[in-house]
């Protein structure tokens, strides 16, 4: 473990607490009290993040004091734990790394369970019409009718221009049979494509037969390799057709742990260094690690293996349509002594976009780690303090990172990628109820204007803009930002960070739980904000699970918790054993899948993957696991089935509003809340003059993200694709940077430090900075760029 060990923290400040009227809403609600001892090398859990809503009072862990936290309590009963912590909250902490799955390249193993029978308002195509159809394209094929798949297949949108093709790209592309065959002249550009039964070749030259029961199809054309065609499922539309939001259900997968790592999702990373003196607790810490044992390339393998092409092919063979990508600011670059791999992650964000491309998926992109940590969470990169929007170096940090949402904005809303990123979370889980309301919702609107600067207004430009409730609950976003063009509400659902209960799925699905819970939330926020989804929920109804509560910390469930004492209320290993699952047990985790997913609606599952653990060969926390659920049957092998399974009686009635989906009044939101809202705040909640801290200087030099290297193959012909990295050339505002005359604290050290001001450049105050050698930090940030990754 690095320098300081980590201790739980707490801020007693009542400035920063806000007060929740109605606990349904809130994930925060009647907490039980437990007094909490972590050991040395140990932060506070998730669950610990429930607090009291009672007394404008919520408790967290935000600075380097000893207070602790609370506990929330085991009611899930309907309006009491519909919300945050009720049945809420983020994984991260929890997720254990896991080895590939036992999958052949040329089967998927998650297929083998037939669809359930029930009637979806869109029911797929049925297998006899798919058979009929394929019959009739092959008779064309063979009495040489020539259909124009360019024409057929990569239409523009009915709505608007597309702009996805790549320089040069052509419209006499020959047409594929259902097999994925092309027929070509040297001097044609062919489109490829396919069906079920198709045979794929993957961009590492291998291939597999392409399995997809709900009429998906591939597209990959080599002549324009930015051109979008694909399908996911029948029902969903493809990449080059308008996706509804509000109409169209999300039905999405996290790839949690890949890009930004977890203990608990790819606990085989962390394993080999917890049996030592200092075991490592986050990303922070592995790099350190690694890197002092010159083997940081270990991580670069984990990126390279942890999830592939074939894992693309079989999100949308599962009936998923989206998939959720955290991403980390070291995608970008680092400053200092930040151990993070820098510029090396990006690119295999690269080639999901590449793979989301081919397969017909949409992804949604979230920044899900800032410099100096949004919530003190593992996931944020370093498990401790909070240093975004709170304590010394709060607005510099929070000023950095606003640069790294303009950066990845830039490059996403280019033509080339705005079909397959159609939405971008600025910030994952800013811990809202330590860093204050205030300051939230102003470094949302600088966010959102930062996203709209380089994306442009109206649909079509550039992403949807996702804000995370940041813990307040869905009401309390109402009317937030009215006119903001293509906005998007965000809230975690978690069951297993509320207090413990012996009840197992079979109760829970009897009681209706997760109907009662979230399913009116939804729709009233749908109402009341605009479109609203949840990016993360699981399966997990306890805390039962290597590391999901922190690395060494145990679990409540079974009284295992190390850091302090909960009575026992069952066995875990009846929950991390999925190799005893019966078959009812597996048919009630399904049902509550189902009830989960109708309740929720427009979701995104946490995740895709759990690693194997290098003790057991298992995935050591099978709830977690979306893909282990279909192959072992717990999870449904068609999503659609979740429809109507909750009693819907007030539902959200679709079309959203013209200006929500960036049709007229788009942008336009009213200059008085511009004016309210200003930045930067002119005090933090435990900051009350910022004039008196630190501050940066908009003079660095503009850092863009690299563009794939992408090949055109026509023919015999080849030729290098251009592509960007700045949508707006307009954009030429400089980065927020240290002054060269100042002394800075760590942006990592924490909130609870006082510094002396820093003068701002050739002021007369410049000289007489006299902040302690030991916090300062005095630096120029290295901003250099990776060159642009080949393919492989």
């Amino acid at each position: 473990m690095s320098g300081t060990p980590y201790q739980p923290v707490f801020n007693n400040s009542s400035a920063n607490l806000y007060h929740h009227d109605d606990p349904r809403d809130t994930q925060f609600y009647t907490p039980d009290s437990h007094s909490v001892d972590l050991p040395a090398g140990a932060a506070a859990p998730r669950f610990m993040a429930a607090a009291h809503h009672d007394e404008g009072n919520r408790a967290s862990y935000a600075s380097s004091q000893n207070s602790l936290p609370t506990v929330v309590g085991d009611d899930y009963d309907g309006q009491k734990s519909r919300g945050f912590y009720g049945l809420n909250y983020n994984d991260s902490e929890y997720n254990a790394s896991q080895a590939a799955l036992n999958a052949s390249p040329d089967a998927s193993p998650f297929l083998s369970e037939k669809p359930r029978a029930f009637q979806p308002q869109q029911p797929p195509k049925s297998r006899k019409k798919v058979v009929v159809g394929s019959l009739i394209a092959l008779a064309l094929i063979v009495a040489g009718v020539v259909v124009a798949v360019y024409f057929a297949v990569i239409k523009p949108k009915q709505n608007h221009t597309s702009g996805n093709n790549a320089s040069g790209a052509a419209s006499d592309n020959s047409p594929s049979n259902g097999n994925g065959d092309t027929s070509s002249t040297p001097s044609a550009r062919v489109a490829i494509s396919g069906g079920d039964g198709s045979t794929v070749t993957m961009f590492d030259g291998s291939t597999f037969t392409y399995s997809n029961p709900h009429g998906g199809t591939w597209y990959y054309d080599p002549a324009n390799p930015t051109v979008s065609g694909a399908r996911a499922q029948s029902w969903t539309p493809a990449l080059n057709e308008t996706f509804k939001f509000g109409e169209d259900n999300i039905r999405g997968v996290n790839l949690g742990g890949w890009l930004v790592t977890e203990p608990f999702i790819v606990p085989a990373l962390y394993e080999r260094y917890i049996n030592t003196s200092e075991p490592v607790v986050d990303e922070w810490t592995l790099t350190q690690r690694l890197t002092a044992d010159g083997a940081i390339d270990e991580l670069e393998n984990h990126y390279k293996t942890f999830i592939t092409e074939k894992d693309f092919a079989d999100i949308a063979a599962a009936g998923l349509n989206f998939v959720r990508i955290p991403i980390a600011y070291w995608a970008i670059e680092v400053r200092e002594n930040e151990p993070f791999l820098a510029k090396t992650s990006w690119t295999y964000f690269l080639k999901a976009v590449e793979w989301a491309r081919k397969y017909g998926l949409r992804i949604n992109l979230d920044l899900h780690s800032l410099p100096g940590s949004q919530n003190g969470w593992n996931h944020s990169g370093r498990l401790g303090e909070i240093n975004v929007l709170l304590g010394p170096m709060g607005i510099a940090n929070a000023e950095r990172s606003i640069d790294y949402i303009r950066i990845i904005a830039e490059f996403i809303s280019q033509p080339e990628y705005r079909d397959v990123i159609p939405m971008f979370g600025v910030t994952n889980e800013p811990f809202g109820p330590t860093i204050g309301k205030d300051a939230i919702q102003r470094y949302y609107l600088q966010a959102y204007n930062t996203v709209r600067t380089a994306s442009g207004t109206g649909e079509g430009n550039g992403p949807w803009v996702v804000f995370h409730d940041a813990f307040f609950g869905l009401t309390n976003w109402a009317d937030f930002l009215p006119n903001a063009d293509r906005t998007q509400l965000d809230i975690h659902q978690y069951i297993c960070f509320g207090g413990q209960s012996a009840d197992n799925y079979g109760v829970r699905v009897q009681n209706g739980q997760a109907c009662k819970t979230w399913a009116a939330g939804q729709n009233d926020s749908m109402t009341a904000f605009g479109m609203t989804h949840v990016g993360e929920w699981s399966l997990a109804i306890n805390d039962c699970g290597q590391w999901v509560n922190g690395v060494n910390l145990g679990a409540r469930y079974d009284g295992s918790f190390t850091a302090s004492h909960f009575d026992v209320t069952g066995d875990c290993n009846e929950y991390t054993d999925y190799t005893k699952y019966d078959d009812q047990w597996k048919a009630d985790m399904k049902q509550f899948a189902l009830q989960s997913m109708s309740a929720l609606q427009n979701w995104f599952f946490w995740t895709w993957k759990i690693g194997n653990s290098t003790v057991t060969g298992r995935p050591p926390s099978p709830a977690w696991s979306y893909s282990l659920g279909l192959q072992e049957g717990w999870m449904p092998t068609d999503p659609r089935g979740s429809e109507g399974v909750c009693d819907n009686s007030d539902p959200f009635n679709p079309p959203l509003k013209a200006w929500q989906t960036g049709g007229a009044g788009a942008g336009q939101i009213p200059q008085s809340i511009q004016a309210a809202l200003a930045w930067p705040p002119q005090s933090l909640t435990d900051v009350a003059n910022l004039a008196a801290v630190p501050q940066y200087t908009q003079t660095g030099s503009l850092v863009s993200l690299p563009a794939p290297t992408l090949t055109a193959v026509s023919g015999k012909t080849t030729s290098t694709v251009k592509a960007g990295s700045w949508n707006n050339p307009s954009d030429t505002a400089s980065m927020w940077v240290p002054v060269a005359t100042c002394g800075y604290l760590d942006p990592w050290m924490g909130p609870n430090t006082s510094p002396d001001p820093c003068p701002a450049v050739g002021g007369a105050a410049a000289a007489a900075a006299t902040t302690a050698p030991a916090a300062r930090r005095e630096y120029a940030p290295r901003a250099y760029i990776t060159p642009a990754p080949g393919r492989s």
